[in-house]
């Protein structure tokens, strides 16, 4: 090969080297080359796919649910839009300790009434307090009885859900028939208090007796919050209680984050021949905008563990959570809102 030959050669690859790398257009990269333009270009606006609909919190809470193999009943009602997603909201559950709730409102009734007063002294007998296995710390600090002001049985019944305190506020009413009778008068007609903790304690069908269906519960959270059945001062005093109690904190409360306002009420039936009859969680939770959820999750008849029902109460609890403080869901407005049964027109 002549060395003229040689250099024309060499030209033309020199030549063809300088336009691939100019033109940009080979479908590979280059090593140590910039990043393609589309690799810089912004993520598109979220699309109302990604925004939390009514329809897909209850899709998830459905999953969730699942996860006892028994019944469980959910509620959850955002106050202030209306909108309400349930699942097998008109169910009868048995309410256990949650039906504390309906008995403090229909006994703080009677304050404002002028029938009772808060400072009032009420002699609880060594023949009053319940017996052991039920939950009474009143029990256990004064095994021959003592004398307590009306304001701080209630406190008992509420904060610590007391059995004892629970049995002689109900006695002091006149029992089970006016605490549903003042539910009644309230049009909340779907929670029926119709025993005692001594007689639930005795007969393990009883507490079946004491029952609510999801949907009216949060309903009967909603007439609490709006003032509605109670004076302010009876309301505030009762939603106090609420917010210092302390049992069972991985439910409601549990995936919540730290610092949430829960105003809430408990109940539990402890578990027998490995059968949990009653995992229960009601209450209000305050947003961070201001807005409030009412919600009520029953968990019944289940040989799941308590870490697993307790986790079913605080992830669907977890689900409203993100769903409604979502700032997208605002947009929907309260399109899927549907009344609560049990709640009483204004």
């Amino acid at each position: 090969m002549t060395s003229s030959r040689l250099f024309k050669i060499l030209s033309y690859c020199c030549v063809l080297c300088c336009s691939c790398s100019a033109g940009g257009r080979t479908s590979s990269s280059v090593a140590g080359s910039a990043p393609a333009r589309t690799a810089i270009v912004s993520q598109p606006a979220p699309t109302p796919s990604s925004v939390c609909s009514t329809g897909d919190l209850q899709t998830q809470i459905e999953k969730i649910v699942r996860l006892t193999a028994g019944p469980v009943g959910v509620a959850v009602l955002e106050l202030e839009s209306g909108e309400l997603v349930s699942v097998s909201g008109k169910q009868h559950f048995p309410m256990q300790s949650v039906y504390k709730l309906p008995i403090g409102m229909a006994v703080l009734q009677q304050v404002d009434n002028g029938v009772l007063k808060l400072d009032q002294i009420v002699k609880v007998k060594q023949a009053d307090l319940v017996p052991a296995g039920l939950g009474s710390p009143l029990r256990d600090r004064h095994p021959q009885g003592v004398d307590l002001s009306l304001s701080e049985l209630l406190s008992s019944m509420i904060v610590d859900s007391d059995g004892t305190a629970s049995d002689v506020l109900l006695n002091l009413i006149g029992g089970p028939e006016p605490a549903t009778k003042y539910l009644r008068d309230l049009g909340v007609e779907d929670i029926v208090v119709a025993t005692s903790e001594r007689e639930m304690s005795q007969d393990d069908q009883a507490q079946y007796r004491n029952w609510s269906t999801p949907e009216a519960m949060v309903g009967l959270l909603k007439l609490l919050q709006e003032e509605r059945g109670l004076s302010p001062a009876s309301r505030e005093l009762l939603l106090g209680w609420m917010t210092r109690t302390w049992t069972f904190p991985t439910r409601i409360k549990g995936l919540l984050p730290e610092g949430t306002v829960v105003a809430h009420k408990t109940g539990s039936s402890g578990t027998k021949n490995g059968l949990t009859r009653a995992t229960n969680d009601v209450g209000l939770i305050t947003m961070p905008d201001g807005h409030h959820l009412a919600i009520a999750v029953f968990v019944s008849d289940t040989k799941v563990d308590e870490k697993t029902r307790n986790g079913v109460i605080a992830r669907s609890t977890r689900a409203a959570w993100d769903c409604w403080t979502n700032p997208g869901k605002r947009k929907e407005g309260s399109r899927n809102a549907r009344s609560v049964p049990g709640s009483a027109p204004r």
